[in-house]
């Protein structure tokens, strides 16, 4: 099994900036790749940037530019660091891990964590 821990978040005024943190545990685990996604009301879960174990990144169009995802000095955390936020950023942020437990190949989910975007 493999937890996700996050922390961050939060809210803050237009143009502002947030920063959010994911740190996976667990044992006999290879991650393949980390990331986040959001889910704002009435809307579906997107994709905003992921990393990959070979450091490759793709993010959101709607984010490139603002946010950078990037790995932390402990290989398994990712930090995903939120510049010129809009209201249009405002959902509820989830960690996720593609990870490889033994022979298992699963993907994992964070409990999530607010993002509002609001004057």
């Amino acid at each position: 099994q493999v937890r996700l821990v996050e922390s961050g978040g939060g809210e803050v005024q237009p143009g502002g900036s947030l920063r959010l943190s994911c740190a996976a545990s667990g044992s006999d685990f290879t991650i393949h790749a980390m990331g986040w996604y959001r889910q704002a009301p009435g809307k579906q879960r997107e994709l905003v940037a992921v990393l990959t174990r070979g450091d490759n990144t793709n993010y959101a169009d709607s984010v490139k530019g603002r946010f950078t995802i990037s790995r932390d000095t402990g290989e398994n955390t990712v930090t995903l660091q939120m510049n010129s936020l809009e209201p249009e950023d405002t959902a509820v942020y989830v960690c996720n891990a593609d990870v490889t437990v033994g022979y298992i190949h699963s993907a994992y989910w964070g409990q999530g964590t607010q993002v509002t975007v609001s004057s």
